[in-house]
């Protein structure tokens, strides 16, 4: 009866290692995400822009350290402020909104320290040609939203991309800078 008992014991503790908490999946709060980006414009000023649509979501399982995520932009939707700058931005010269109508960042590959993501390896597809984007986390949180009763997690990602590898050349002859920081404001609800 004893070994039994320990033996019953032991399976319990076994088959309670074994569980393992589920991913949980977020979808993009559109209120609080946004694609900005900062270029150089000959080294005088900084062009700043945003993409105002979006869609896409997280998926993130905060025990074993592992993430997804998946988010898409309309170029058309570009906002720099100067209506003028975003038909450019948006023509052919540029972001081809016509003929690419969205550019997508994926990722498979979360890098955490304790609780907090603080890199996303992926790739980004702009102007129908996929590079890898690291995006390094300036700051991340999960918290309990007041007003929503959920879960929300988020945060504040950049990084330095040369445009000439997705074949956005337009000016680079004339001193206009190659790099650009994309800063990915985002902020995902719990489904």
């Amino acid at each position: 009866m004893r070994s039994t008992l320990i033996a019953l014991a032991a399976l319990a503790a076994l088959s309670s290692g074994v569980a393992q908490a589920e991913p949980a999946t977020y979808a993009i709060d559109p209120t609080h995400t946004f694609a900005n980006f900062e270029i150089s414009h000959f080294g005088a000023a900084m062009n700043r822009g945003r993409f105002d649509k979006k869609e896409g979501s997280v998926q993130l399982d905060k025990a074993a350290k592992t993430g997804k995520v998946e988010i898409t932009f309309e170029t058309a939707s570009i906002n720099t402020g100067t209506p003028g700058f975003d038909k450019h931005l948006q023509s052919a010269d540029l972001f081809n909104a016509a003929q690419f109508p969205t550019f997508k960042f994926v990722s498979d590959k979360f890098t955490f320290n304790g609780d907090k993501v603080t890199e996303v390896a992926g790739t980004l597809t702009l102007l129908g040609k996929t590079n890898p984007v690291t995006l390094k986390a300036n700051q991340f949180n999960c918290y309990q939203s007041p007003m929503l009763k959920r879960e929300v997690c988020g945060g504040d990602f950049e990084a330095t991309i040369d445009r000439t590898q997705w074949g956005m050349n337009y000016g680079v002859d004339w001193g206009f800078a190659k790099n650009v920081l994309l800063r990915l404001q985002v902020e995902a609800v719990k489904q």
